[in-house]
C-alpha cells in the first residue's frame, strides 16, 4: 500500500540519505524538478533506480508545457497552454498536446505529470497567466477535455489543477496566501465551471493555497468545505486529491510540515506533496508515523498505464502531433 507523502530529491541520483527516506512506507510517491534532469537517459535510469528500492511509489512531474515544464533537454518544447486557444483547430491541438507530453513523460518511466490547468485567465494573476486555456469557463473546459482525452490515449491520468480555481486571486501562492473575495455563487458560476464539466473525466485534483474569504477561512486545500461537501458532495468527485505543495507560503498558515499534512489530509487529500525542503519532508513523515495513517486505494489508479517504449518518435501518431503543432507555430 502507498503513503500519503510525496517528496523530492536534490540531485540526478539517489543518495543513501534519499533512498533511507524512500524507504519508509508512509512515502507514497516522488516528484522530480529541472534540477534532478539532465537527459531522457537520465531520467529513465533514475527511475528505474527509484522502482527498483520501491516498485510500488508514484513517479511525479510538473510538464504542463509553456513556463512549466521541468523536463527540457532533450525532450519538447511544448507550448503554453493559453497560445493553443488561440488556433482555428485549438481542440485537435490539445488533444495533440495533452498526447506528445503524456507519451514523452511515460516513456522515462514516470507516471504522470499534474495537469492540466483549469483555472481561469482572468488577466489577474501573473502566476496563472498563459497557464490556462481561455478565460471563458466553457471554452477552458472544452481545451481541457482535449487534453485530457490526448493524456488519457497515451496511458497518463489527468490531474486538473487549482481547485476551485486561482485565477481570481492576484497572489503568488508560492511566495504568499492568497485571497479571493467573492461569494461561493460567483465561484460557481465561473471558476468551478471546467472542474465541474470535467469531473467525470478528471483522475485527480489538486486544491489551490487560497482562501475563499466568503466560503472558509482555510486554504481550500485545508477545507472540508470545499474538499468534502462541495468537490465531493456536490460535484460528485470520486478521484484522487492531492495537495499542491505544502512547503508553499500559502500553505504556512497551519503551521510546520507536520501540522499542515495532517491538516491536508484531514480535509480530505489523499497524498500531501512535501517539496523543496528536506527538513519539511521529514516533519511530514514523522506526523504520518505518529497518526499511522493508510493511504486509500484509489491512489492506483494514478500509476502510468502507457508503453515506456524510447522509440515512440517513430510513430505515425507523434509524426502527426509534431506536425500540427508545428504547422500551427506551436513548436520550434
Amino acid at each position: 500500500m502507498q503513503g500519503s507523502l510525496m517528496m523530492d530529491i536534490a540531485g540526478t541520483w539517489l543518495t543513501a540519505e534519499d533512498r533511507q527516506m524512500l524507504r519508509q512506507p508512509e512515502v507514497g510517491g516522488l516528484i522530480i524538478f529541472a534540477r534532478n534532469i539532465e537527459s531522457p537517459r537520465q531520467v529513465r535510469e533514475l527511475c528505474q533506480s527509484i522502482r527498483a528500492l520501491r516498485p510500488d511509489l508514484l513517479l511525479a512531474v510538473d510538464q504542463e508545457g509553456g513556463r512549466v515544464q521541468r523536463l527540457r533537454q532533450g525532450f519538447l518544447r511544448l507550448p503554453a497552454m493559453r497560445a493553443i486557444a488561440d488556433n482555428d483547430n485549438a481542440e485537435v491541438l490539445a488533444e495533440h498536446c495533452g498526447w506528445l507530453m503524456a507519451t514523452e513523460v511515460l516513456a522515462v518511466g514516470l507516471d504522470l505529470s499534474f495537469a492540466p490547468v483549469l483555472d481561469l485567465d482572468h488577466q489577474r494573476s501573473a502566476v496563472v497567466g498563459s497557464r490556462a486555456f481561455e478565460g471563458d469557463p466553457q471554452r477552458a473546459a472544452t481545451l481541457a477535455a482535449a487534453f485530457i482525452r490526448g493524456m488519457h490515449q497515451a496511458g497518463m491520468a489527468a490531474t486538473g489543477k487549482h481547485f476551485p480555481g486561482h485565477g481570481w486571486a492576484e497572489a503568488d501562492s508560492h511566495v504568499a496566501i492568497p485571497l479571493d473575495e467573492r461569494c461561493l455563487d460567483d465561484i460557481r458560476a465561473c471558476d468551478m465551471q471546467p472542474f465541474k464539466h470535467l469531473v467525470h473525466e478528471l483522475d485527480a485534483v489538486m486544491p489551490a493555497h487560497v482562501i475563499y474569504s466568503q466560503v472558509d477561512q482555510h486554504p481550500a486545500g485545508f477545507s472540508r468545505r470545499w474538499l468534502q461537501d462541495i468537490l465531493r458532495g456536490e460535484l460528485g468527485f470520486e478521484g484522487v486529491i492531492f495537495s499542491d505543495d505544502l512547503s508553499m507560503a500559502g500553505a504556512h498558515v497551519v503551521g510546520d510540515a507536520g501540522k499542515r499534512i495532517e491538516a491536508a489530509l484531514a480535509a480530505g487529500c489523499d497524498m500531501g506533496l512535501v517539496c523543496n525542503d528536506r527538513a519539511s519532508a521529514e516533519l511530514a513523515l514523522s506526523a504520518l508515523q505518529r497518526l499511522r495513517v493508510t493511504a486509500p486505494a484509489r491512489l492506483e489508479r494514478m500509476r502510468g498505464r502507457g508503453h515506456a517504449t524510447t522509440e515512440y518518435r517513430q510513430a505515425p501518431r507523434w509524426l502527426t502531433a509534431v506536425a500540427a503543432l508545428r504547422a500551427a507555430q506551436l513548436l520550434d
